[in-house]
């Protein structure tokens, strides 16, 4: 047998991923402007769901500047239309901008936006503002889910405002980071694996080194981000990794390897992942499913958020 993407995709099927995060992503996203709006704010203010000021670092927000001084300079109740358009993906000039950043300019281009609803300088909810049944429901909802599952509701709810015209929008180019040196990088240690490729991917996704991840993969190779189709190809893995994962830190815990065929070999890791916008006291759990060629390269990699705190501990025990 050879394997494909596709067939690549199965391996580990036992592994409990959060199917409920893109279910309630998609009920967020059939609520109307108004409410989508509410919630969040509601989230915030009520159940603690806050970008940490921290990570603004991480973002070059001179490519947002001119846009928030616009929506800052506006009426109120042009700065709520500007933000209901931006959930209604409508078709204007601030819309297709703000779909230009990159995920860390999106976060903090919200994380200005509600410091400043929280000073008045942008329209804030109205105060006694009720949401509906449905709305109301779906916040209850949120508030039960496990506190990593929550981060990746909301960070998947504020990526995907805004409008992208057919054929897409030109990605703002970002400045590439340089990798931090080699001294200060941190050696994993993965409880029930030893295999270099897996501690190297660890380890440079944790100095933000993405081309040296990247050389990590056979030049077909596919990286899988959680609810998202595989993404093939050096080219387009370096640029989803220097979009979505810088600031990112990788906290492998334990993992099994077995053998798989073809003289492949298929591992499981279990972790947390800590992102700064949402502070270090709060990592989502993850599990990252490797499938290495007979040479040790990645040929797919797989990357899921669980179900349940649980699974970091079953390794042991479940096939």
């Amino acid at each position: 047998m050879s394997f494909t993407i596709e067939s690549a995709r199965s391996i580990f099927p036992e592994t409990q991923v959060a199917d409920a995060v893109p279910a309630i992503v998609e009920s967020f996203n059939q609520l109307s402007a108004e409410e989508q709006l509410a919630l969040l704010w509601f989230a915030y203010t009520e159940m603690g769901v806050t970008i940490t000021p921290a990570a603004m670092s991480l973002a070059n927000m001179a490519f947002a500047e001119k846009t928030l001084t616009q929506i800052k300079q506006m009426p109120a109740l042009q700065q709520t239309q500007v933000m209901c358009d931006l959930v209604n993906h409508t078709n204007t000039p601030i819309c297709q901008t703000y779909s230009s950043f990159g995920t860390n300019v999106k976060l903090g281009f919200w994380y200005q936006l509600s410091e400043w609803m929280k000073l008045s300088i942008v329209a804030p909810i109205p105060e006694g503002y009720k949401l509906s049944a449905k709305a109301s429901d779906l916040l209850q909802t949120i508030s039960q889910l496990e506190g990593g599952q929550q981060l990746t509701v909301f960070q998947d709810v504020v990526v995907n405002m805004g409008y992208t015209p057919t054929g897409g929008t030109a990605k703002v180019k970002e400045p590439v980071l340089p990798p931090k040196d080699i001294a200060p990088r941190t050696k994993v240690s993965i409880k029930g694996i030893d295999h270099l490729t897996v501690f190297s991917y660890m380890e440079n996704m944790n100095v933000f080194d993405f081309q040296a991840a990247v050389a990590l993969f056979t030049e077909d190779g596919a990286l899988k981000p959680p609810f998202r189709e595989p993404i093939v190809g050096h080219e387009s893995i370096l640029a989803y990794m220097r979009e979505e994962c810088y600031g990112l830190k990788l906290m492998p815990e334990q993992g099994v390897s077995e053998p798989a065929e073809g003289e492949f070999t298929q591992i499981k890791v279990t972790g947390k992942v800590q992102t700064p916008w949402f502070g270090e006291s709060l990592g989502i759990n993850l599990a990252w499913r490797f499938l290495l060629n007979p040479q040790g390269k990645i040929f797919f990699v797989g990357i899921d958020v669980l179900a349940s705190p649980q699974e970091l501990m079953n390794l042991g025990f479940v096939r």
